[in-house]
């Protein structure tokens, strides 16, 4: 097991939350396991950028980011250079730190602005 500290997120996780997570799972579902509600808006299929997560630690341990997440990534709010989709990052052996953005950019809900 991989241990995974999430940072606080006002809404998601206040107070912040330690997991142990499995080697090769997606950092989404063990968010989910552990009832952190990140929004999933394409049901984890690399369509959208509601499970960005900003990898403070750790991150060079996860798998390499495809092009069509690299793509949507330029998409999500806060982007930084650590910024991975939760549902496309597959925890390693080495202990992860992980935020969550304040905000998503959630087409599904918002709806387009023509």
């Amino acid at each position: 097991m991989t241990q995974i500290v999430v940072l606080p997120h006002v809404e998601l996780c206040p107070d912040g939350a330690v997991l142990e997570g499995t080697p090769g799972e997606s950092i989404c579902n063990t968010l989910l396991a552990n009832d952190i509600y990140i929004e999933h808006a394409c049901e984890q299929s690399c369509a959208c950028t509601t499970c960005h997560v900003i990898v403070r630690e750790g991150f060079n341990s996860l798998n390499e980011a495809e092009e069509e997440e690299e793509d949507l990534l330029d998409k999500a709010w806060g982007l930084e250079p650590q910024s991975r989709l939760s549902c496309q990052a597959l925890v390693g052996e080495t202990p992860l730190v992980i935020e969550i953005p304040r905000y998503t950019i959630n087409m599904a809900r918002e709806g387009k602005h023509e």
